[in-house]
């Protein structure tokens, strides 16, 4: 550290840091605490209710190091605490506060929205002190999920065995949204309906009005369609009126979180999580030719605000680059929710380092995201598009069926340089007035939709409108439900699991207030009161808990009187008696059983279904296999010739004899991934004591957990599956790191 250096900026990341130290002179240095430092405990409760919710804190696992390296950096020296804007920011700089036995009444919290030479400059001589409304909006949301997840995740573990269950305040909520649309979905009963429309010179156009007035499309029944036909037989059409108008389309809001979310998932096929991954990046800067680079403002933001001077050099680039005509006079768009407005929109630090410009210093997806958060932002401050919209109205000769055909030219770009319009040009070969000849009635069948399924997109959409989470939670909770094998992605859609449903079912029975969304929403406003000094934290949390508690005896007192009815019918007979079997939660997860012969048939983990007023409607092709159906894998049985089947038993899948019980012959199914030291096959061993352990049937080495064939982002090295919190991830042992497997697919 230079000697002259007497002032330490802490912030989150060693990339923003080097960032930010650019800026300031030598009398500064800038550090990082590496993310979180303190949090409530790992393996227990840590919060105590009955001395007002007084949290337990320490130090996160591997922290310690850290901690004691910014208490000899910042010893004598002038500290400012630099963490994001963001509530959870505002934690770390709380907990900073404490750790660094610094005044807490000082002035030494800097924030700033953009990583600019002028706004940190600016940020420096302007500190305040910690918002410990702030603060406690972000505690009150802590303790909150951690009284739900350590009060209920235990219910859930006692009732589905075998499974990694867990129950998160607001992931819950969310949940019950995918699982309603679900079953609606599964409920749905497509109605038929018929398009009427007349084909002139290859055009379709469309029936829209009888009698003066506009119908719904779906009420042309097959019965109704044969009447207009009988009425037209003979009809002849003609041209009863044309009107041509100018159209304004105006320009797109700049990004929040939520839409850049919604952008980069449609445009890109990214999860929430890589976007905000990459956005965080973009934020806090990245290494490019030039130095480090912050390109972005603040990415956790739902405020469509923009600063005045970034609104004049829009300008500025706009009327330079294209022309006056071409700037906009933007708008905030009104909100009907609170919504932060300390945060700005997410927008180019600098709207001059266009994407041509860009990319000279960055590539990749970083360029991808930049591109589009670019185009999005200069959308907003441009012209509105225009349009000449020319009406044909077609009438038959008396005039009770209106035919509508709309054409549309655009006269004038204006956004539509930088960002696509929903609207499309269209134009019609069509006589001004007079009869048409060559004219033919047609009708086309169609029928009903279901509603849609979710995707990672529309799901972020539906939370924010209802008031679920923050900008900062979404790209979690999706993550999480999807760890947590509530939720599968198929084909971009979010489908949930059984065990989604099952989880879902047990909440809203015992616990209705934790998956209603209604009650999550009016909690987040709650938090927002917090932030603004409104409510005080701990009451929010006596609140919440006076009611939760009721619902935590009940349920308990239930499980104890074993009085908790876990019963579902299902729609899948029993092979041997042909009854209606029944859905079991066993030791080793969940079964079919038949109440009237006991005959048993297992299910597999992530199996699809829909429950309904306590009936499963099973997909069979989810059931285990029987002894003979099992899946083969081409080799014969050494010991008595029998073909080699993969099982599952107990501690998963194994490969077994088809001849069982006759031939007992097993042998351990390969690892997922190959030998680390010589690719070599990997197999599941177990010792005498019961410990397993993996061993390479080719070198001979051996590994206590189970090798994979991905490898780590940071030193290349094997990475290997361990469990971390009752969760699968991979494990590097040289890094000492655990990464997400959806992490390492995306990079």
């Amino acid at each position: 550290m230079p000697k002259t250096a007497k002032k330490i900026v802490i912030v989150e990341s060693p990339a923003k840091a080097k960032t930010i130290e650019k800026y300031l002179g030598s009398e500064y240095k800038v550090v990082a605490s590496k993310g979180h430092i303190r949090d409530l405990p790992q393996k227990k409760f840590g919060v105590d209710i009955e001395k007002d919710f007084e949290p337990e804190f320490e130090l996160m696992p591997g922290k310690e190091k850290v901690v004691e390296d910014l208490k000899k950096i910042a010893k004598g020296k002038t500290v400012y605490l630099a963490p994001d804007m963001d509530r959870e920011g505002e934690a770390i700089a709380w907990h900073l506060s404490y750790l660094l036995g610094l005044d807490e009444n000082e002035e030494n919290r800097i924030i700033f929205s953009e990583i600019t030479k002028n706004t940190i400059q600016e940020a420096i001589k302007s500190p305040r002190k910690i918002d410990k409304n702030k603060v406690g909006a972000q505690l009150a949301r802590r303790i909150l999920d951690r009284i739900v997840g350590y009060k209920i995740s235990p219910i859930l573990w006692r009732i589905l065995k075998d499974y990694n269950t867990s129950a998160g305040r607001v992931q819950s909520a969310a949940l019950k949204i995918l699982v309603d649309r679900e079953r609606q979905i599964f409920k749905f009963k497509p109605k038929e309906f018929y398009k009427i429309f007349l084909k002139y010179m290859e055009q379709d156009i469309p029936l829209v009005k009888i009698d003066g007035k506009k119908f719904k499309k779906e009420s042309i029944s097959e019965k109704k369609k044969e009447e207009i036909f009988k009425e037209l037989e003979n009809a002849i059409y003609s041209v009863t009126a044309v009107t041509e108008k100018e159209t304004k389309k105006n320009p797109p809001q700049p990004f929040i979180t939520s839409t850049l979310q919604q952008s980069a998932i449609s445009k890109y096929g990214w999860s929430s999580q890589k976007t905000m991954q990459i956005a965080q990046k973009l934020y806090e800067g990245i290494e490019t030719k030039e130095g480090p680079i912050a390109f972005i403002t603040y990415m956790r933001t739902d405020s469509t605000r923009i600063s005045e001077d970034a609104m004049k050099k829009a300008h500025e680039y706009l009327e330079s680059n294209f022309g006056k005509e071409y700037t906009g006079h933007f708008k905030v768009k009104k909100s009907k929710k609170k919504i932060q407005d300390a945060h700005e929109a997410i927008r180019p630090t600098d709207v001059f380092m266009d994407p041509k410009k860009a990319k000279e210093l960055i590539s990749g997806d970083a360029l991808k995201l930049y591109t589009l958060i670019w185009n999005r932002f200069m959308a907003s401050q441009s012209a509105p598009s225009k349009y000449i919209e020319k009406t044909y109205t077609i009438s038959d000769n008396n005039k009770k069926y209106e035919f509508e055909a709309v054409g549309r030219k655009r006269i004038f770009d204006g956004f539509e340089k930088f960002w696509s319009s929903s609207t499309t040009e269209k134009e019609y070969e069509i006589p001004e007035k007079g009869i048409l000849e060559n004219i033919e009635l047609k009708a086309e069948r169609d029928e009903t939709k279901p509603p849609s399924r979710y995707t990672e997109a529309s799901l972020v959409k539906e939370m924010e409108s209802k008031g679920i989470g923050r900008p900062s939670t979404y790209a979690t909770i999706i993550t999480t439900l999807l760890n947590r094998k509530y939720v599968i992605k198929e084909k971009n859609s979010l489908i949930p699991t059984l065990v989604g449903f099952v989880v879902s079912d047990i909440l809203e029975m015992n616990f209705p207030e934790i998956v209603d969304v209604k009650f999550t929403a009016h909690m987040e406003e709650n938090l927002d009161k917090v932030e603004s000094g409104e409510m005080d934290w701990k009451t929010l949390l006596k609140e919440f808990y006076a009611e939760f508690e009721k619902f935590l005896n009940d349920t308990d007192k239930k499980l104890k009187e074993r009085s908790m009815d876990f019963t579902y019918n299902t729609d899948i007979s029993c092979e041997k008696c042909g009854e209606k079997m029944q859905l079991q939660f066993g030791r080793y997860g969940l079964y079919l059983k038949c109440p009237k012969c006991g005959e048993n048939k297992g299910i597999q983990k992530g199996a699809l279904g829909v429950t309904i007023d306590k009936k499963v409607y099973l997909d069979e092709s989810f059931l285990k296999t029987e002894k003979g159906k099992e899946e083969g894998i081409g080799r014969q049985c050494p010991k008595c010739g029998g073909e080699l089947v993969i099982k599952s038993g107990r501690f998963g899948k194994f490969i077994a004899c088809s001849n069982y019980p006759e031939c007992k012959y097993t042998e351990p199914l390969p690892a997922r991934g190959k030998c680390p030291k010589c690719g070599g096959t990997v197999h599941k061993m177990k010792s005498k004591k019961g410990k397993v352990y993996y061993k390479c049937s080719e070198c001979g080495e051996m590994f206590w957990d189970e090798p994979s064939d991905y490898r780590c982002p940071s030193c290349n090295g094997p990475l290997f599956y361990k469990r971390k919190n009752r969760e699968e991830m991979l494990y590097c042992p040289e890094e000492k790191k655990y990464f997400k497997e959806s992490e390492i697919n995306e990079l």
